[in-house]
């Protein structure tokens, strides 16, 4: 499984990092702008995620924008709405218009309010099929 953290927090990216590395391999990204271009490059080299993890509140483009830039490429590579990346939205915010924002202006699959609860987090990964392997 390929994953793709993008998170502009040096100390929530460490864990996620280290708590994602026993599923799969894992990539990370400071802000929106970094992971855009991280997911393109995957693409055209097929080597696609299979789940990205992305803080709503980063520089250069948030998280909503970067939301809605990979779903527009994944579009202009034919990419079905069933083949999608499965995009999970972290955010310290917990008001409903950013969950509503996130869930329906930019497709995400789930969202997830910091600080993380790992156990939680590994429930959401099971969720979508993805197992934790020892490394």
């Amino acid at each position: 499984m390929r994953i793709l953290i993008a998170e502009d927090d040096f100390s929530i990216r460490s864990l996620l990092l280290q708590f994602l590395k026993h599923y799969g391999e894992v990539d990370a990204a400071v802000n929106g702008v970094q992971a855009v271009d991280v997911f393109v490059h995957a693409l055209e080299e097929k080597k696609p995620y299979d789940i990205i993890f992305l803080d709503v509140m980063m520089p250069e483009m948030n998280g909503l924008e970067a939301l809605g830039n990979i779903r527009n490429k994944e579009q202009s590579y034919g990419i079905t709405p069933d083949d999608e990346v499965k995009i999970v939205m972290a955010t310290a915010l917990n008001s409903s218009k950013d969950v509503l924002d996130a869930y329906y202006m930019g497709g995400c699959n789930d969202y997830i309010i910091k600080p993380f609860n790992l156990e939680a987090l590994a429930k959401l990964l099971e969720r979508y099929g993805f197992s934790r392997h020892s490394k």
